[in-house]
């Protein structure tokens, strides 16, 4: 006796319909819908309880921001038109925020490099030499770039100088720790099998290990340098030199017309440096 056909669709409804009416053949709840075990949802507490806490702490207040917005509709309106009758010493000033930035980051990329060989693990040193470095690493990324401004200005007095030395310190503390961190995760077998012939722990670094970390040296490199520029302006306003102090200088005097050309010409260098910092990444990349 010929048993009557059944189309696919058919057939599947009624798998369907039976997997339905069978829970023991349901599939199991996907992971996400599961309730956290108790500790995840007590550290969850905890972390929403500290927010709170470090909300209250930091004054946050609506109120207060709605009544600030009228006070910044009315320094927006004195900024227009921005003035330009002091172009000229702006522009020099600009230039050398530039400078000041540009500078900086290439001494302190240069003088990232050799620490950063000493602070990655296992490539040469000891425990005591991976350690010192590492520490030098970490006092140059944790002391604030401001606060190493103020030291030079002691140091060197008032001008650029100062600002560029801060920068050197804070380019080396933030691509020393990368620049280590890209060494160690390259792949270490061309420079293990070099060890295994008799070279030297430094002859590998510099065959293997450096040519392999290259591209990610050079982006960070380019984001040390977008970094530094932005930088270099707020550094100017302890006297390390730069267009931040003709910044501050026009605040205090209440000049608003001419903040706002130095504002747009902050902006401006920013916004440059980071194209061409984006465009050399990828060129970098690709090649």
């Amino acid at each position: 006796m010929p048993f009557p056909a059944i189309s696919s669709t058919s057939a599947c409804c009624v798998f369907m319909s039976e997997s339905i009416d069978r829970p023991d053949i349901a599939s199991p709840r996907p992971p996400r819908y599961r309730l956290p075990p108790l500790r995840e949802t007590f550290g969850l507490g905890l972390l929403l309880v500290v927010l709170a806490w470090s909300f209250l702490g930091a004054g946050w207040s609506f109120a207060d921001l709605g009544r600030g917005l009228p006070a910044i509709a009315d320094f927006l309106a004195r900024t227009w038109p921005p003035r330009l009758d002091r172009i000229d010493n702006l522009g020099a000033a600009f230039v050398e925020t530039f400078q000041m930035a540009l500078v900086g980051t290439f001494v302190g990329v240069i003088l990232s490099l050799p620490i950063a060989i000493l602070a990655a693990r296992g490539l040469v040193g000891g425990r005591f030499t991976y350690a010192a470095a590492r520490g030098l690493v970490a006092l140059f990324r944790t002391v604030p770039d401001l606060v190493w401004a103020l030291i030079f200005v002691i140091a060197v007095g008032l001008g650029p100088f100062a600002g560029t030395l801060a920068i050197v310190v804070d380019t080396i503390g933030f691509c020393g720790r990368f620049f280590a961190e890209a060494m160690e995760d390259v792949d270490k077998a061309p420079a293990e099998t070099l060890l295994a012939q008799g070279a030297r722990k430094l002859d590998t670094v510099f065959c293997t290990i450096l040519p392999a970390a290259a591209p990610a040296f050079i982006t960070t490199s380019l984001f040390a340098l977008e970094k530094s520029t932005r930088s270099s302006v707020i550094l100017g306003l302890v006297g390390a030199g730069g267009i931040g102090l003709e910044l501050k200088v026009s605040m205090d005097m209440f000049d608003y017309q001419q903040a706002a050309t130095i504002i747009i010409m902050i902006f401006a260098l920013v916004l440059g440096v980071e194209r061409i910092g984006s465009w050399a990444r990828s060129r970098a990349l690709s090649s």
